[in-house]
């Protein structure tokens, strides 16, 4: 069952973040969520190939000293197979899986507290 792994930080504010990470390390962006225009919800982006999320959760960021700062999202081509072997393995559900925003995705910790996302791109 191939998967890739790739880091979620939770920010304050994912706009100045994604301006930043794009001045800061010439970071590319894939998939972009807005609420509204100019305002950045959830961003992939890629530093030399290596990518990551940002999402605004001013609840959850590092500043804040509240919540998970760091959120993983296991990209898998069958996240309800693995979602299930991650609950039955001991991690606790936070969100069942559901299709949000184009992708099939669920949300769980796992028994020492990492909050973890395992999903798929729907298709177009």
């Amino acid at each position: 069952m191939p998967a890739t792994i790739e880091p979620w930080l939770a920010v304050p504010d994912a706009t100045r973040a994604l301006q930043f990470y794009e001045a800061a390390f010439g970071a590319e962006v894939g998939e972009r969520v807005e609420s509204e225009p100019g305002t950045v919800e959830v961003a992939r982006l890629a530093i030399a190939g290596a990518g990551f999320w940002i999402a605004r959760d001013p609840d959850a960021s590092p500043v804040a000293g509240r919540g998970p700062a760091v959120r993983l999202i296991v990209v898998a081509e069958v996240p309800d197979a693995l979602f299930a072997r991650a609950l039955a393995a001991g991690a606790t559900e936070i969100a069942a899986m559901h299709d949000a925003h184009g992708w099939h995705v669920g949300r769980l910790v796992d028994p020492f507290g990492h909050a973890w996302e395992v999903g798929a791109r729907l298709t177009r």
